[in-house]
């Protein structure tokens, strides 16, 4: 390792030793087994031996030299040693473990040469990415030379890059003592999303990273998200486009733009009535992943459906999809337009409350609540050939009641314990389970006719599909899945080698994901007859006291 010069200042020095340390990773492919054995070794002498010195003034953070103990080093090294290990014995690959180490160690450098010359936060997060994006591609583009595996370098810019903006998203949430539990998460989702973007190809991928590049730097440039909020967006872009197509990207940003517009709108008047979002209207990522978290859940979900045999038809991910974007985006409407105007009625009882009150609606916000669930429905059955006219009335009507369960859930339960992000996740999974129960039910008639009688036959089933075609849905129904697949009992699915991919995640997957959509339509069904009674007497009990 190559000295540090000392006129470089104590920050940027410090993350010069990270990085090299962190270059250690590189001999990860000619070390085997024993890959973790360098980080183990530094992070044990970090810890016990190294109490003073130059070595200590190099790698001591402020909280270090208080105990006396490299902890900072100590901490980065023995997470490095925890992904190693994860590789040589779990099947995480040696090149995402590489990647790992690499984007973080490099991100922070990026990140403080960019703070010697200038403190806007953008630009120092954006030398964070390009930095970590540039060292996961040339760690995975190394491991593979080395192992002598041909280089796919689509696949390692899109993986490079998603770590990247993890790992900027987490820097910039916690602390810098908090680095090992970025680089274990970042290790840990690159593994995912190497499970699900297998195959990526280069015009695609160019197009998703000048798109979402350009989203981002809009976002932050007009104010509409912060650093963080502009994170969590451009992960989420990246992800829409690579695992979904444009397609659902088109859904998602419908959502932001007018969402953001709205946001805006008569921002000054919101502020004098006490309704306008704090930090000027700037998105943070507790509102960004919480209107879009299921929806991301979904595209995920989708992706790992061509690998994880799931029962049902991966088109239940496109509808539940549409419909949690749906309820954002009319809950987003009705609370920024219907706050504008005046008289606000609690939504369970009726009776007036002072602008701003959780759960307190208006009837122009409630015509907005249900324009906003439209206009997600019309741009997905624009975009999603499954999708038909009765399909986007039915995503429209789930983003609406959504919107509906958000303020129930406002008026019932939002306070200290339960904030508006947690509110907004359970609306818009609502919408997503109550648009997939559309979809069932509007669809799932058609497509029983569409299977044969004998699932054996078939040819018998390809006579079938000829008669049937007028129906998008049944025709991608028969071409995603053959008539043995679909009936084929759980013992004869194929078999999941425990190196191929995420077993973790592919049980958890296949076991509990339709489980709790099912679940959430019996608790909706059980609990809507008492709520609505209970409703009904508290506005009965209202107006007799009015009166």
């Amino acid at each position: 390792m190559s000295p540090i010069p000392a006129y470089v200042q104590p920050t940027l020095r410090r993350a010069g030793g990270f990085a090299l340390i962190g270059t250690l990773a590189v001999t990860a492919p000619v070390l085997g087994q024993a890959a973790f054995a360098p980080f183990a070794a530094v992070g044990i002498t970090a810890a016990f031996l190294i109490t003073d010195g130059p070595i200590f003034e190099l790698f001591a953070r402020p909280g270090d030299r208080q105990d006396g103990r490299l902890n900072g080093l100590a901490g980065f090294a023995l997470a490095a040693a925890g992904l190693a290990i994860l590789s040589t014995e779990l099947g995480l690959p040696v090149a995402l473990f590489v990647a790992s180490v690499l984007i973080l160690a490099y991100g922070n450098l990026g990140k403080r040469l960019i703070a010697e010359t200038s403190d806007e936060p953008f630009v120092g997060t954006a030398g964070f990415v390009v930095a970590g994006t540039l060292a996961g591609v040339g760690g995975q583009f190394a491991t593979a030379t080395v192992i002598g595996v041909q280089p796919v370098i689509t696949r390692y810019v899109f993986l490079a890059t998603a770590g990247a903006l993890v790992a900027a998203l987490l820097r910039e949430m916690l602390f810098e003592r908090d680095d090992p539990l970025v680089m274990l998460t970042s290790g840990l989702l690159l593994w995912l999303f190497s499970y699900l973007g297998s195959d990526v190809g280069a015009i695609e991928l160019g197009a998703a990273l000048a798109v979402t590049a350009a989203l981002g730097f809009v976002s932050y440039a007009l104010g509409t998200a912060s650093v963080a909020g502009m994170l969590s967006g451009v992960l989420l872009s990246l992800l829409v486009i690579v695992l979904g197509g444009f397609g659902w990207f088109a859904v998602v940003i419908s959502f932001f733009s007018i969402g953001a517009l709205s946001t805006k709108y008569r921002y000054d008047e919101k502020k004098q009535r006490g309704i306008a979002e704090e930090n000027e209207g700037a998105r943070g990522t507790g509102n960004v992943l919480g209107n879009a978290a299921v929806a991301l859940i979904c595209v995920i979900c989708f992706a790992a459906s061509e690998s994880i045999v799931i029962p049902g038809d991966p088109i239940i991910f496109k509808y539940a999809f549409a419909g949690s974007i749906a309820a954002a985006l009319s809950d987003t409407l009705s609370s920024e337009l219907g706050g504008l105007y005046d008289n606000p009625r609690l939504i369970t009882t009726l009776t007036p409350v002072p602008p701003g009150t959780d759960g307190g609606v208006t009837w122009q916000g409630e015509l907005f609540g249900i324009l906003g669930g439209l206009i997600i429905g019309i741009v997905s059955f624009g975009l999603f050939p499954s999708v038909d006219a009765t399909g986007s009335i039915a995503i429209g009507i789930a983003g609406f009641l959504g919107m509906t369960a958000d303020s129930i859930l406002g008026a019932t339960v939002e306070g200290d314990r339960i904030g508006n992000e947690t509110v907004n996740l359970a609306a818009t999974f609502i919408g997503a389970v109550l648009s997939v129960g559309s979809a069932i039910v509007v669809l799932w008639p058609h497509t029983v006719q569409a299977v044969p009688q004998t699932i054996h036959d078939s040819s018998h089933f390809s006579s079938l599909s000829s008669h049937h075609h007028h129906s998008s849905f049944r025709r991608l129904w028969q071409h995603r899945r053959s008539a043995t697949v679909l009936f084929q009992s759980r013992r004869h699915r194929p078999s999941l080698d425990m190196h191929s991919g995420l077993p973790v995640l592919n049980r958890l997957l296949r076991r509990y994901l339709l489980s709790a959509m099912s679940q959430g339509i019996i608790v909706m069904r059980t609990l809507w007859k008492p709520l609505g009674r209970h409703i009904w007497s508290m506005r009965q009990g209202a107006h007799i006291l009015q009166n």
